[in-house]
């Protein structure tokens, strides 16, 4: 006798991504969609147990850039191992179409440079069998993925397409470039792209050098291809600026969402250099809104450091000649090498020598924190790196040294550059409580050797709902629709998110008591063996995508359910 059901999940604790609080209730799914909630006496051709559980919809991370790593495999970790299920890539204006032969390096570079994956990957890893962006997303269209993902037509290489070298070097943009910009974004978002992005930041350059060919589009250009984004009915508008002339750029910001009549949410987080600058933007995001302009910041669920150790890009002990003749070794042997006296005293002095030419961040020891396993990223004053070295009488590079050869040299450092400059995260927690903000900027594909923040879902889980110590806490069902069906709403994904009758069948069954995240680690399988900073989680206990089990207790089912998503979804209640 037939089933009932493909699947029930019985028992759980059901936090259904509406911000309602967590009710016993069992799960039914058929067909890839979510068939019914309550309790349920039909059958299943699988069951899971979910009792002592809690069960939520598969997050949703709208800022990611697998935009590579789709065409070379498919599994898009580290976001799949934090109960991720859908992704959007193509933010920040960087991405790989459309591009002619000749323009190939210049956006590997770009890429390089902006998201920190290495020339030899991407130069391997790459097929390159597109020109056009509709040509791209047919190239990873009908692959079978173990997530969700969706694309946006990307500003960098949309001006050097057109524009040519021109565009490169940030020249103005022709009337002509711009509506032919306007035209190709037009034919994206048509193609099936979410929406359109664009980096007008300083910090975006590529490994040349050279600055985002976007850094000074002028609001013709930027209001123009806005405008053909908008004359299509659909898609949303990602923008990440230094606001380094806040009001203009707020004017621009306001323009652009004005003219198109689209969502637009911009990147958000504390800088240092201005730590109260994020709350002139939250009050600008609430101006918009009373006004019908539909404006959010997406902002991060930590602060976004550097993770710095033995096998990273960078550590504190680069600027040292002696240990860089160690780090050409294996890791065995500099782990030997590193517990010897005379060669600790003798990059101390080669570091000291040099402080003037080392980079400031990666030697800020009054902002370096030893990240622990599992990881802490809210440490107090007291736990820096020179605190430590103080309170023991140390040199701070004993300290930095004997972190790292922690757990056979896998040990890590943390250094915090946003959302920490109060020495806490009551910032963060601030912009996460905002009315028009949504979780962002995990960048997962991206800065794989320095930063791994594609934990985010995680650490809104368990860091602010539960393990805090230092402040206020969120509730659970508050955390949850953020990641789900906020988060799903903002990029116009409304065909998931929530746990309802129609919906996708996009669900994590989560033991919440032990819900832990792993301290970061580098493994070596991108292509060319190319490295990569990864981080696991313990207490997913499934994974589900479209109906079907992905991870079980962290480990691949084989199943690949996911697949390119083309366009904006409506919600199965219209």
């Amino acid at each position: 006798m037939a089933a009932d059901y493909d699947l029930i999940i019985r028992g759980g604790t059901v936090y259904d991504g509406s911000g309602r609080a967590g009710q016993l209730a069992d799960i039914a799914v058929s067909d890839g969609k979510i068939a019914q909630v309550g309790a349920i006496n039909g059958s299943a051709d699988r069951e899971i147990d979910a009792s002592g559980q809690i069960v939520t919809p598969g997050f949703v991370d709208i800022h990611s850039h697998y935009d590579g790593q789709v065409t070379w495999t498919d599994r898009l970790s580290p976001s799949c191992a934090h109960g991720v299920t859908t992704v959007v890539m193509g933010n920040c204006g960087v991405g790989f179409a459309p591009c002619r032969p000749q323009d190939r390096d210049m956006l590997i570079k770009l890429m390089e440079g902006v998201e920190d994956i290495p020339n030899v990957v991407l130069n391997e890893g790459l097929p390159w069998n597109w020109e056009t962006l509709p040509e791209f997303l047919d190239s990873v269209d009908g692959k079978h993925y173990d997530i969700d993902f969706a694309a946006q037509v990307t500003h960098a290489p949309l001006r050097v397409y057109v524009m040519g070298e021109r565009g490169a070097n940030r020249e103005p943009a022709s009337d002509a470039e711009i509506a032919e910009m306007g035209r190709l974004a037009r034919e994206g978002i048509e193609a099936g792209a979410l929406g359109f992005s664009t980096s007008r930041t300083l910090n975006h350059r590529s490994s040349d050098g050279r600055p985002t060919p976007t850094l000074t589009a002028t609001e013709r250009e930027l209001v123009g291809i806005a405008k053909a984004v908008g004359e299509t009915g659909t898609g949303v508008l990602q923008v990440v600026s230094d606001f380094r002339e806040p009001e203009s750029e707020v004017a621009l910001l306001w323009a652009m969402a004005k003219q198109s009549s689209r969502p637009l949410s911009l990147s958000l987080a504390q800088s240092p250099k201005a730590p109260r600058h994020y709350q002139s933007i939250l009050a600008e995001l609430e101006r918009a809104n009373e006004q019908g302009l539909i404006m959010r910041a997406q902002v991060g669920t930590r602060a976004v450091g550097i993770v710095m150790g033995l096998e990273t890009t960078v550590n504190p002990l680069v600027g040292s000649a002696s240990y860089q003749r160690c780090s050409e070794q294996t890791l065995e042997q500099r782990l030997q090498q590193l517990r010897e006296p005379q060669l600790r005293a003798q990059i101390i002095e080669e570091l000291t020598a040099s402080a003037a030419d080392t980079l400031p961040m990666i030697s800020a020891y009054d902002n370096m924190y030893i990240l622990g396993n599992p990881p802490d990223y809210e440490q107090r004053p007291d736990q820096t790196v020179a605190a430590i070295a103080a309170a023991n009488e140390r040199h701070p590079v004993e300290v930095v040294i004997d972190a790292m050869l922690d757990d056979g040299g896998k040990g890590m450092l943390y250094i915090a550059f946003l959302n920490y400059a109060d020495g806490n995260l009551d910032a963060t927690l601030e912009m996460l409580q905002h009315p028009h903000t949504v979780p962002g900027l995990a960048d997962g594909g991206a800065h794989v050797g320095l930063i791994c923040d594609a934990s985010f879902p995680t650490t809104l889980l368990s860091h602010w709902t539960r393990d805090r110590i230092s402040g206020d806490k969120l509730s659970i069902e508050y955390a949850v629709k953020c990641y789900t069906k906020d988060s799903a709403e903002a990029v116009g994904l409304e065909d998931r998110g929530l746990l309802a009758p129609g919906y996708r069948a996009d669900i994590n069954v989560i033991d919440y008591d032990n819900l832990r995240l792993h301290s970061p680690t580098v493994v070596y399988d991108l292509p060319a063996g190319g490295k990569r900073l990864n981080q696991l989680a313990d207490g997913y206990s499934a994974t589900i995508v479209n109906g079907e089990v992905t991870y079980q207790n962290g480990r691949a089912t084989g199943a690949l359910p996911g697949r390119l998503i083309r366009g904006a979804k409506r919600s199965p209640a219209h």
